[in-house]
């Protein structure tokens, strides 16, 4: 496989993998670009590398700078804006699991909460039924809310050193 193909082959693999992150197949591709580009890209370089639109690519260097994943940069004398991403991939876990949580997890606690102080008879069993499923499930999300805050505050040794705890 010479560079071009293990380059191409790369940034689709890494785009199937945004899917499972809950981003776009083409966040991910164009995150894949930045992140084994040597230097900073242009929106240009982005669009031709990837062969996207201008609004694609400007919309998805976007939301990666929402996420904490790429960064915008500005040189002297010049009007283009240059993009390049987070080069250390324990960083990049760890923002993703920090926006999937704000993204995912939060709301749905939110709403969880609010479905557990629902008002109903006590004596209700369709109502009871509810409210102890709810509770079950809100058990459960808080409790991989807590291994996930746990895992990014935590440095890479460390979470190594747990997981093979786990697996022992």
């Amino acid at each position: 496989m010479n560079h071009q193909e293990a380059k191409a082959k790369f940034i689709q693999t890494w785009g199937t993998l945004g899917s499972s992150w809950g981003i776009s197949r083409t966040m991910a591709q164009v995150h894949a670009l930045l992140l084994i580009s040597p230097e900073a890209m242009t929106t240009e370089e982005v669009m031709e590398d990837l062969k996207i639109s201008r609004g694609n690519a400007n919309m998805n260097l976007r939301d990666l700078i929402d996420w904490g994943l790429v960064f915008r940069e500005l040189r002297a004398g010049e009007r283009k804006e240059y993009f390049r991403a987070e080069k250390d991939i324990w960083k990049v876990a760890k923002q993703i699991i920090k926006e999937r949580r704000k993204r995912e997890i939060e709301p749905v606690l939110k709403v969880l909460e609010e479905l557990k102080n629902t008002k109903g008879d006590k004596n209700d069993k369709q109502h009871k039924a509810l409210v102890e499923a709810v509770s079950n499930i809100e058990s459960v999300v808080e409790k991989a809310d807590f291994a996930l805050e746990r895992a990014i505050k935590l440095d890479e040794n460390a979470l190594v050193g747990a997981l093979f705890k786990l697996f022992k």
